[in-house]
């Protein structure tokens, strides 16, 4: 293990609730009766900090009569300013900043919670909000039943550390024509590779998905989807590949980037692998068939990004992918993320990719998997060190959901989920292990093995792929969970 380097500060984590008054006269598209019970919570989180600027999460808890249309106001004191936001749209002047709701979480019902979050320029200090006001009321502090005019009591206000790992916020169902992507996006961290035999990851998206190839007479067939933004054209396959085998040849990137994976073999990428079966596995997404990337020992896929958008060396950086907890092995390594370029073990830092399997890489591990995990190279790492992180847990549900997010110099987060159900679980989210900081990623991309291979050697990993996607910058939490929401209503079955 390399000695470890020395580390930028990373300014505490910060957490400021207020509860806030709702109420009723003269405010646009929300309305209350004469006696409404109003008042809600908010929790503003500062995330990550860095030179120049910091990342943040806004939660607001109803605690009132429902609202249907909302705008939280606050004024920033230190100059700070919003660079980018996501699900809701920003206007700042000076330091007042106002938010409305996004077209999908307008409407907040008792109890529930919706939120957003941003970037943002600082120069020097950085302050919490001292107080916020929804629909043009101030905080009163806990809910009450107002007349025509609100109170005008001030907030109450406390701060508090982040704990430690849990349950990811849960978030409302993306509007119907997204895809992940146009969630990263509007996340300004936009997707630089975007793979998918299943489905387009694109609300817009019309291309092609991934390229298939008949054993019978080697002739090759592209299979895109059935309608724009929609599910892969299996019938299509089916057709082409009827009475005899068919391997998938290329996985396609949505982006626009060019970063098309290949098979490491020959007609491919190179290598030593062969391509997977095109119909070892079908399942329905959204009620239409498709097929899965089943990959076995002996199948893999890269791509050189280096020069096509992927991050390199320290840059901050995210990722997704759909796998199964039901075909997986110990075998190194089913990877999906940045990797080395030259097809070698390049030493710490050089890879940044999600693993997902049995492996216990540096032993003491509790129970048998299947794990998220992050393969950073020398090492698949369960949380921040060699040593077994407690907060790791099995995924064994037919479709995970397996995330990874590094800001290349300090910190990193896993977290997993049923892609099926339920918010994400974080697994880790602190502080990058000895040795790998700053990142030192050198820009391919790997799907199916470990970064040193399949040049001269072949793959040993298991492990099935439906879809997944990089993107460049560090995505807030709530765009984690917005993605999730994305998958779990895309109807994986």
């Amino acid at each position: 293990m390399l000695e470890r380097t020395t580390r930028r500060r990373r300014l505490p984590l910060v957490a400021l609730t207020a509860v806030l008054a709702l109420a009723g006269a003269g405010v646009a598209g929300t309305q209350f009766a004469s006696a409404a019970t109003t008042g809600c919570r908010v929790t503003y989180t500062v995330t990550n900090s860095w030179p120049g600027g910091f990342g943040a999460n806004v939660d607001v808890t109803n605690l009132g009569d429902p609202v249907n249309g909302w705008r939280l106001t606050w004024t920033f004191t230190a100059g700070q300013t919003i660079t980018q936001l996501w699900n809701g749209t920003a206007a700042q002047s000076a330091g007042a900043v106002t938010v409305t709701n996004a077209s999908y979480n307008a409407t907040i019902a008792t109890g529930a919670t919706t939120g957003f979050g941003f970037n943002a320029s600082s120069t020097g200090s950085n302050p919490a909000p001292a107080s916020f006001a929804l629909n043009g009321v101030t905080c009163t502090g806990s809910p009450s039943t107002s007349g025509p005019a609100p109170s005008s009591s001030g907030p109450s206000a406390s701060t508090s550390p982040s704990t430690s790992p849990s349950a990811s916020p849960s978030t409302s169902t993306p509007p119907a024509g997204q895809g992940p992507c146009d969630i990263y996006a509007a996340g300004g961290t936009p997707c630089i590779a975007a793979h998918s035999t299943v489905r387009a990851l694109y609300g817009s998206y019309t291309g092609n998905l991934y390229q298939i190839r008949r054993s019978s007479d080697n002739t090759t067939r592209n299979i895109g989807v059935v309608t724009r933004g929609g599910a892969a054209n299996a019938a299509a396959q089916d057709s082409f590949c009827s009475g005899t085998a068919c391997v998938v040849t290329i996985l396609f990137d949505q982006s626009g980037h060019g970063n098309d994976l290949q098979y490491q073999g020959p007609g491919g990428a190179g290598g030593q692998d062969t391509p997977a079966s095109a119909t070892r596995e079908s399942l329905t997404v959204g009620g239409s068939k498709a097929y899965s990337l089943y990959i076995n020992p002996g199948n893999s896929y890269w791509r050189n990004g280096s020069a096509s958008g992927v991050p390199t060396g320290s840059a901050p950086e995210g990722m997704y992918m759909i796998t199964s907890g039901t075909h997986v092995n110990g075998g190194c390594c089913f990877d999906y993320g940045n990797s080395e370029t030259t097809r070698k073990a390049d030493g710490a830092g050089a890879m940044d990719a999600i693993y997902f399997g049995t492996s216990c890489w540096f032993g003491g591990c509790s129970g048998t998997g299947p794990w998220v995990q992050a393969d950073l190279e020398y090492g698949l790492y369960p949380g921040g060190s060699s040593s077994w992180n407690p907060n790791q847990r099995a995924f064994t549900s037919k479709f995970v959901t397996a995330m990874l997010k590094n800001n290349g110099t300090s910190r990193f987060a896993i977290k997993g989920s049923n892609a099926q159900s339920g918010s994400l679980t974080t697994l880790w989210d602190g502080a990058l292990p000895r040795g790998y900081s700053p990142m030192r990623k050198q820009g391919a991309i790997i799907l199916g093995s470990g970064g040193d291979c399949c040049a001269t050697n072949t793959n040993q990993s298991a492990g099935t792929f439906y879809e997944g996607a990089m993107v460049s910058g560090y995505p807030s939490d709530a765009t984690d969970s917005a993605v999730q929401a994305n998958i779990v209503a895309a109807g994986y079955r």
